[in-house]
């Protein structure tokens, strides 16, 4: 199978480019910052040379668009819209145009375009869509209005001939370094992990490995199309999320945040508190009515599975950074004497 993956050097297009690569197919990554020998330049934008790898592929996943780990700024609220609206836009062009168009177009989206709430868990039947709440700030709506709009733009594309599915996903959880796993793992680990503002609002979540499945469950699911829940079944309010996580990694205290104390973190990693504190209780209705099963529906084992995931990259990295030093060692005091 051919798989072209626009935006693909991120921590998904990472996760996804090892899996699907590992499992025999033919990967092409579309990248503003091509470097390796699957890869392909573009800017995300406008039509060029790129767009010949998506005639005669098979699958299209699009995951381009500026990341949300960063202050939300007027202006990267801007980039984050042109970002997403763009890379659809030109993608839809590209396949339209193509003499073999993907038999399938996967389209990231996310689980941010439902509505802030505690209460009722959103399926894609009944869920909420956000953006009118009372009491949240003004700027959450416009994350929803990103998502509707990176939504809209794919649907609206003229490719007949292409199934198109909206992945209306969750956090993703790996221990690739700088996802966030990584980032929460590390607060973790230093006793900051504790709740945040009270902890009642919902994480949901799904594990890189169920993500993996999923997209390719739906890629070989002719019958879907639409918007999809990637999502594991369990969402958990963040205080009893962040326990689990701690239990994973034996740390038995966490130190609770408040909500000024929230803005100070964020602020110094440059990041927002959008992704702490809006409460998203999202569940995969359509892909559990489909039959997909989840191998890390609850998320004390499936932290479980990733601390232990987490433990043996850092004693690989460990142990290949001490053959490194050592192989320095060696050359620059030259050969034992005889």
């Amino acid at each position: 199978m051919k798989v072209v993956l626009p935006g693909g050097t991120g921590q998904v297009g990472t996760i996804l480019d090892r899996a699907l690569t590992a499992a025999g197919h033919e990967v092409t990554v579309v990248t503003r910052r091509p470097v390796r020998a699957h890869d392909i330049g573009w800017d995300g934008a406008t039509l060029g040379r790129w767009a010949a790898a998506i005639d005669g592929c098979d699958v299209v996943i699009n995951l381009a668009g500026r990341s949300v780990s960063c202050r939300y700024t007027a202006e990267n609220l801007q980039a984050m819209m042109d970002s997403r609206v763009d890379s659809a836009r030109v993608l839809g062009e590209a396949i339209a145009a193509a003499a073999r168009p993907p038999r399938v177009w996967l389209q990231m989206s996310t689980a941010t375009v439902y509505a802030h709430r505690f209460d009722a868990a959103h399926d894609e039947a009944t869920g909420v869509i956000g953006g009118s709440e009372a009491g949240v700030p003004d700027y959450w709506a416009y994350s929803v209005e990103i998502a509707q709009n990176w939504e809209r733009t794919q649907a609206q594309a003229p490719t007949p001939a292409t199934r198109k599915v909206a992945l209306r996903s969750a956090m993703v959880m790996s221990p690739d370094r700088g996802g966030v796993f990584d980032v929460l793992s590390r607060l973790a680990r230093l006793g900051l992990g504790g709740p945040v503002a009270g902890g009642a609002q919902y994480v949901s979540w799904i594990h890189d490995e169920d993500f993996v499945r999923a997209v390719e469950f739906l890629i070989a699911r002719d019958d879907l199309e639409g918007a999809v829940n990637l999502a594991s079944p369990g969402p958990l309010p963040h205080r009893d999320f962040m326990r689990a996580l701690r239990t994973a990694w034996g740390v038995p205290v966490g130190l609770p945040a408040t909500r000024w104390m929230a803005e100070l973190g964020a602020f110094a990693l440059r990041s927002d508190t959008e992704l702490l504190l809006k409460s998203r209780r999202v569940v995969p209705g359509r892909l559990r009515a489909a039959g997909f099963t989840f191998a890390h529906p609850e998320w004390e084992r499936a932290a479980t599975s990733l601390v232990q995931r987490a433990r043996l990259v850092r004693a690989t990295s460990r142990r290949a950074r001490e053959s490194s030093h050592a192989a320095q060692t060696t050359t620059r005091s030259g050969p034992e004497p005889l």
